[in-house]
């Protein structure tokens, strides 16, 4: 007989997304932003699951993030440091065209 996942799992609901307003240049330059890749996209209404933790800066755009399993929403915008844990399924509402740098930590 298979055993089932527990629906009320706690690590499941406690995956928060971390925004950092206007980090510093230094900051920035530490982290090597201007090396990592670059992604975009128009707006609208977008489904993701995050099989890995994703840092991202976003040089312009505006989201909203409803999470799957809480009914916390995360807005951020253009200037803004971004982490995204690893295991986090949600709908991203942009409302202005996202372009950012991101990186996926190897762990």
């Amino acid at each position: 007989m298979a055993a089932e996942a527990n629906s009320s799992d706690p690590s499941s609901s406690n995956l928060r997304i971390i925004v950092q307003n206007s980090p510093s240049d230094s900051q920035l330059n530490e982290l090597g932003i201007k090396s990592w890749p670059k992604w975009g996209c128009s707006p609208g209404k977008y489904l993701l699951k995050f099989d890995a933790q994703e840092t991202c800066y976003l040089l312009r755009g505006k989201v909203k993030v409803y999470s799957k399993n809480s009914s916390e929403v995360v807005e951020f915008g253009a200037g803004d440091l971004v982490v995204i844990p690893k295991g986090l399924s949600c709908t991203w509402d942009v409302s202005v065209a996202v372009d950012k740098h991101y990186k996926f930590d190897a762990s």
